[in-house]
């Protein structure tokens, strides 16, 4: 499923296209079981945040529930995450760990976008940075409804400044799409990115939801350091101390 170059190519750019990694049978069961978890508020709670910074009280606009596979243990032995594992170890080493997962759904005409960011301002500092992020397109991904834009290289460069404007809400650092490419996928396609990679994606002007299920791997001694730590990925989104 990863060639040589393949990976050559994640490496200089910092980000690489899977264009069908489900198949439709595999799509349709992770279809329902999204929708399960869109719909159950009461079994997501403190999971569960609106990443647009959006008021309590107020419909969702990206609605982000992290760690689904906490909520439904059986995501955990299906063929995402297996598989996705076998890939970053293939990309990044065999010493890969499953991380966190998940839900990033853009709810119809809402029109929010995700800003310019680099995950790695969100986690804590670590001797091995190594880290791989799955984005999974649960439905078709375009410009218009907030398929991902990466800027080649940009992990080759310092981490950029981030600041967060709203309370709770995303981290922001400067981008542009002039300098930067989208990547649209059929529905169970996906994108892997580094840890550094700069990105950001439109906000959703179409009827539909736009689906993401994402799936993070790093060093499973990386895992652990964090662990001890405190830090899962599962608190107040803020810059983290470097």
């Amino acid at each position: 499923m990863i060639c040589s170059n393949d990976k050559d190519f994640l490496k200089k750019n910092g980000f690489l296209t899977i264009p069908a990694l489900l198949s439709r049978d595999q799509l349709a069961d992770y279809a329902r079981l999204y929708d399960f978890l869109l719909q159950s508020e009461g079994l997501t709670m403190g999971l569960r945040s609106d990443l647009s910074g959006g008021a309590n009280g107020v419909s969702e606009q990206i609605t982000q529930i992290m760690y689904p596979s906490r909520i439904l243990r059986e995501l955990l032995v299906m063929p995402l995450h297996k598989t996705a594992l076998k890939i970053a170890c293939a990309c990044m080493g065999d010493d890969m760990g499953f991380d966190f997962d998940m839900l990033i759904s853009k709810a119809p005409y809402t029109n929010a976008a995700t800003p310019w960011h680099q995950d790695a301002a969100y986690w804590l500092e670590v001797p091995d940075k190594r880290a791989l992020s799955f984005w999974v397109a649960i439905d078709k991904a375009t410009p218009e409804n907030g398929c991902m834009w990466y800027t080649p290289q940009s992990h080759l460069q310092p981490l950029r400044k981030h600041v967060q404007i709203k309370k709770n809400g995303p981290l922001h650092c400067s981008g542009s799409e002039k300098n930067s490419v989208p990547v649209p996928l059929n529905a169970g396609g996906c994108v892997l990115h580094l840890g550094e990679t700069l990105h950001y994606s439109r906000g959703n002007t179409t009827p539909f939801n736009r689906r993401a299920f994402i799936l993070n791997f790093r060093p499973i001694n990386m895992i652990t350091y964090m662990r001890s730590k405190g830090f899962d990925h599962t608190g107040e989104r803020k810059l983290k101390d470097k």
